[in-house]
């Protein structure tokens, strides 16, 4: 994929109220310009889901769960999911979000995920849901593809 270099490639679902202010979040910090964004309703991110099996064979049309992958477009390309992505992107951050990732990655992966579908499962109906992907400011377009 163009325009991603060594960077994370951070799919969120843009009708999600939650996504997208955690999105909106991680711009703020990605001072280190680490990070690019795409919405899971983009055509782009059809043919990159259907190079990788996901556990929810529905999750290739519609991801219920934010999704990174590193190094997209080659060979060594994956997809990071769950609480699995947010520790990837933490880490990518300035201080202190990459220790707070290495003192999260303690806690087992079963425990981590647990925690990250419970809060999914109830994102729209604490956070809402929007009719359509808010348009990032000129400054923010770089960023997304």
């Amino acid at each position: 994929m163009e325009g991603i270099g060594g960077r994370l490639l951070v799919i969120f679902d843009g009708h999600c109220g939650l996504c997208n202010r955690s999105i909106r979040w991680f711009l703020v910090r990605d001072r280190r310009d680490q990070l690019r964004f795409v919405p899971s309703e983009s055509p782009s991110v059809t043919a990159l889901l259907a190079r990788h099996v996901l556990a929810d064979p529905a999750a290739s049309a519609a991801p219920s769960s934010i999704l990174v992958v590193k190094d997209a477009g080659r060979t060594t390309e994956c997809l990071l999911d769950r609480s699995n992505a947010v520790l990837a992107l933490l880490a990518e951050l300035p201080s202190p979000w990459p220790v707070a990732a290495a003192l999260l990655r303690w806690v087992p992966r079963p425990l981590r995920d647990l925690a990250y579908r419970l809060v999914a499962r109830s994102r729209y109906r604490i956070w809402g849901r929007l009719d359509s992907c808010p348009i990032p400011t000129a400054r923010e377009r770089e960023r997304f593809l």
